[in-house]
C-alpha cells in the first residue's frame, strides 16, 4: 500500500492502520537488545544518578518549570 493509497483511507481506517504497524513494531522490539552504545549510556546515567540522586528531577517539576 503507498502513501497516497494510506491518505485516501478514511480516518478510522487509517487510525487501525497504525494501530496495526504500532503494535507489529512493539512486538519485534521486544526481540530487540540494546546495542553496546546504549548500554554504556545507561551505565553512565545510572553512575551519574548513583552518585548524585538528589539531582534527580521528577517529572512532575520538569513540567512545572516549563510552564513557568
Amino acid at each position: 500500500m503507498s502513501i497516497d493509497e494510506i491518505k485516501q483511507l478514511d480516518i478510522t481506517e487509517r487510525i487501525l492502520l497504525v494501530e496495526e504497524i504500532w503494535d507489529s513494531i512493539a512486538k519485534e522490539q521486544a526481540h530487540l537488545g540494546l546495542s553496546e552504545y546504549e548500554k554504556e549510556v545507561l551505565d553512565i546515567r545510572l553512575a551519574s544518578l548513583e552518585e548524585s540522586p538528589d539531582d534527580l528531577i521528577s517529572w512532575d517539576e520538569i513540567k512545572n518549570r516549563l510552564r513557568d
